[in-house]
């Protein structure tokens, strides 16, 4: 793992890794809505509606990992001032955003069938709410000081502060009384689903974790090189200003190259 936090030995595997990893998550999200779409039954109560579980859970499974692995990134950056780990945490951010806004909105579509509404500030669709918004505010903070650096390390205190709520979205349904269903996979012992209706979940979920895995790999080698481009404009600015102060006027000024040819 020390090896990978050099950035160009992280940019080099991130290249070979991702096209791989984005072709398996094509072939595995074929495969997953084959079987969500055509290969499992319906429910008996929820009858055909219950086939927004297969992208529901996995996007919520998702939000709540991704969320935990920039917290894992945040650590890293934050005590051993790993910059690939920070650049890693704000290349993971918006996948989780997107990941949360897909549960919120399938979950809305799923229970106004179920529940009869769109939406109820119960315990977990509240705390899973709060998430969506930790993303935000992480991309937010992470882009609103002028020096990179000190937006990086914001943003990883507050994700480390928000990692209190994973817990919460994850025992919800157990701590308090909640329209939301309890676990039905996790659960100790034999999940409480049917094994037609588990396999497509859990291809679904594999698929989406591929295609986490390949994009964060793509936005990380983004960020690597946008922070290049910017140590170049750095270096570029701080060589102009002695060229400048050499000819007493500012770097570019009309009358610099004037006098020079004069």
């Amino acid at each position: 793992m020390h090896a990978l936090a050099n950035p160009a030995r992280f940019t080099v595997l991130a290249r070979r890794l991702a096209p791989w990893l984005g072709g398996l998550a094509i072939v595995l999200t074929g495969i997953g809505l084959y079987l969500a779409l055509l290969g499992s039954p319906p429910d008996y109560q929820q009858g055909e509606t219950v086939r927004i579980m297969y992208v529901h859970v996995p996007a919520a499974w998702m939000a709540l990992f991704v969320y935990a692995c920039m917290a894992a990134a945040s650590v890293a950056g934050l005590v051993w001032k790993t910059v690939l780990a920070e650049l890693a945490c704000k290349a993971m951010a918006p996948i989780g955003a997107a990941f949360t806004a897909i549960c919120l909105i399938t979950g809305s579509l799923w229970g106004a069938p179920m529940w009869g509404t769109w939406w109820v500030w119960d315990a977990r669709l509240t705390s899973v709410l709060l998430l969506f918004f930790l993303y935000l505010g992480y991309l937010a903070l992470v882009n609103a000081f002028d020096e990179p650096g000190r937006g990086l390390k914001a943003g990883g205190i507050l994700v480390l502060v928000g990692v209190v709520n994973l817990p919460i979205i994850k025992f919800s349904v157990d701590w308090w009384n909640t329209l939301h269903q309890p676990a039905s996979v996790s659960r100790i012992g034999v999940p409480a689903i049917d094994p037609a209706m588990l396999a497509p979940l859990l291809v679904m979920a594999a698929a989406f974790m591929a295609f986490f895995a390949s994009v964060a790999l793509l936005r990380i080698r983004a960020e690597i090189l946008e922070r290049r481009l910017q140590a170049l404009r750095f270096a570029q600015a701080a060589a102009a200003v002695p060229a400048a102060g050499r000819t007493g006027m500012p770097a570019g000024a009309p009358g610099a190259a004037a006098g020079r040819g004069a």
